[in-house]
């Protein structure tokens, strides 16, 4: 496979999974998402920022969780964030010190 056709599968990817998280599950809560993933919306929306710096392109924190989230943070908080109740807490605790202990090392 040549480099350009891997690059646009590769979108193409990112396309779905953001069409899932926006379309399909946006039930699905951050927190949730760390606890099992190791990574949540937040994560992506950094990771989109630090891929267009590395391309000197401007974008916010703000421009950058717009696109993930797919409205400005406030909209998608005020829409579809739910308060984790203590068991989520202890999971996601649970699952840092886990990733924390278990990661590799190099």
């Amino acid at each position: 496979m040549d480099d350009q056709t891997r690059i646009e599968l590769e979108a193409a990817t990112f396309r779905a999974l953001m069409r899932h998280l926006l379309e399909a599950r946006p039930d699905v809560q951050n927190i949730d998402l760390m606890t099992l993933a190791g990574f949540c919306r937040n994560c992506l929306s950094r990771w989109y920022q630090e891929a267009a710096a590395g391309r000197d392109i401007p974008l916010s924190k703000d421009e950058a969780r717009e696109i993930v989230y797919g409205m400005p943070y406030a909209d998608w908080l005020e829409k579809h964030q739910t308060e984790a109740d203590a068991g989520k807490h202890e999971a996601f605790q649970e699952a840092f010190r886990r990733n924390v202990t278990e990661a590799p090392r190099g």
